[in-house]
């Protein structure tokens, strides 16, 4: 018997295949994305924007103001209970009953409610224009106006509700009654029944402790109120101009020396009035004397005003100072100006090998000297201008500067002259409807030194 030896058969283990694993490469791609999204934020410029819109700056400084006005103070010449004829802020004539003193008080508020009380035509007008008047100028940030106006309110229904006790006491004075004794005004004027003290201060004897109102106080005389022979009665305004005093420093001395007429603007009601102005200098002090010549009676029973001196106001379109550079152009005589064979292009003849050939050029400014501003970017120096229909030329190498913002209506930048005509600590207002300029809406960068003419900017 044979015997065959088994072949041994050598098994190897073989390395499988592995799968592509498409999860794991768009895990990675987009891992890569991000990295390269967040270095370029980190690294780009940020470009902000700003939406030009219509505005005004006001440039005024605020001051307290004391009121000195030619006033008169009487004074009664007996024992009793006062009754007035007239409401405060009441004008008066010489010779006209205007208080009465008698030995006993007189019952006229109950003759006053006896009658038929109704608020007529006048009064309901007065008191629609004082409302609207409120309405139309009311400002938050002065919530004092809101009492200004309860003031005004009351004084109209007042003067609505006293005109049957006045009545009474004109009966009384035409009767003789026994006890009362009438008293008539000695001159013109618009009547107060507050006294402060102050009525004795004169220009000539002003000096800054009166403007400290720590001290300040005032007493008011009030009908029906006991009299002694000698008490104050009452104070006439017999004029109609009236002083406003405030104190200067010698920084605003300097800025108001040329000034002789001032817009003002009164806190109290918001009133706007012009005045004539002049500075006083007295004992080393400072003092801006402003003068007015009408509506002395909304202040007749005001000492102290709070009031701002208008000093620049001016309206249009309001621009951040940040926007604003300044840029050198090429400058070039209006008289180059032409346009196409058909005028519906504006630009200029440029001398070419020898040849005038028309060019078409972004302008940037025209002043009224008649220059026109070019953009150096798109000219080499001492390119040579052809004025039409002559033989004469000119080379650009005169340059100047104009000051303007970066419009990026359009998708990238473009300058934009600007014509300043006030400013803020912040802000410019710039002329509006101006060529070459900006117009209510457009939109600007930000910070114009971020930026250069032609960049692209995505809002």
């Amino acid at each position: 018997m044979i015997f065959r030896k088994k072949k041994s058969v050598n098994i190897n283990q073989y390395k499988t295949k592995q799968e592509f694993n498409i999860g794991m490469l768009i895990f990675i791609l987009i891992l890569l994305y991000l990295i390269v999204t967040l270095v370029t934020y980190a690294t780009s410029k940020r470009i902000s924007t700003y939406e030009v819109r219509k505005g005004s700056i006001v440039k005024d400084n605020s001051y307290t103001g004391l009121i000195l006005r030619q006033e008169k103070v009487a004074y009664a010449e007996a024992e009793g209970y006062i009754s007035y004829f007239r409401n405060e802020n009441s004008k008066v004539k010489a010779g006209s009953n205007i208080y009465a003193i008698s030995s006993e008080m007189l019952d006229t508020e109950a003759s006053a409610e006896a009658e038929d009380l109704s608020l007529g035509e006048d009064v309901q007008k007065n008191l629609s224009l004082k409302t609207q008047n409120f309405n139309e100028n009311f400002d938050p940030q002065k919530f004092s106006s809101v009492y200004t106006l309860k003031g005004d309110l009351t004084e109209i229904l007042r003067d609505a509700s006293n005109q049957s006790k006045m009545a009474h006491l004109d009966l009384l004075a035409a009767q003789n009654h026994s006890g009362v004794h009438v008293y008539q005004s000695a001159s013109d004027g618009v009547l107060v029944q507050t006294i402060d003290g102050y009525e004795g201060l004169t220009e000539e004897t002003l000096k800054p402790s009166d403007f400290d109102r720590t001290s300040y106080g005032t007493v008011r005389l009030e009908d029906q109120a006991q009299l002694h022979t000698g008490d104050a009665v009452y104070k006439l305004v017999t004029s109609e101009e009236w002083c406003v005093y405030i104190e200067l420093d010698e920084n605003q001395v300097k800025e108001l020396s040329d000034i002789s007429f001032i817009k003002t603007r009164i806190d109290k009601d918001n009133e706007a009035l012009w005045a004539e102005f002049s500075i006083l200098r007295q004992d080393g002090h400072y003092f801006g004397k402003l003068v007015f010549d009408h509506s002395m009676i909304r202040y007749a029973k005001d000492r102290f005003l709070n009031i701002e001196l208008i000093l620049e106001q001016e309206s249009g379109l309001k621009i951040p100072k940040s926007s604003v550079i300044e840029k050198e152009f090429y400058v070039v005589p209006v008289e180059y100006m032409t346009s196409n064979e058909n005028g519906t292009m504006q630009g200029f003849l440029i001398k070419e090998e020898g040849e005038a050939v028309f060019h078409t050029e972004e302008i940037y400014h025209i002043t009224e000297d008649g220059e026109v501003y070019l953009n150096p970017g798109d000219f080499e120096q001492n390119t040579t201008f052809v004025k039409p229909g002559t033989s004469e030329t000119c080379q650009l190498k005169e340059k100047k500067s104009l000051k303007g913002v970066y419009s990026i209506n359009k998708g990238y930048t473009v300058f934009k002259q600007v014509t300043i005509l006030c400013e803020n600590e912040d802000y410019y207002i710039i002329d509006e409807g101006v060529d070459y300029s900006l117009s209510n809406y457009d939109h600007i960068v930000l910070d114009g030194s971020m930026v250069e003419a032609s960049e692209v900017v995505f809002q």
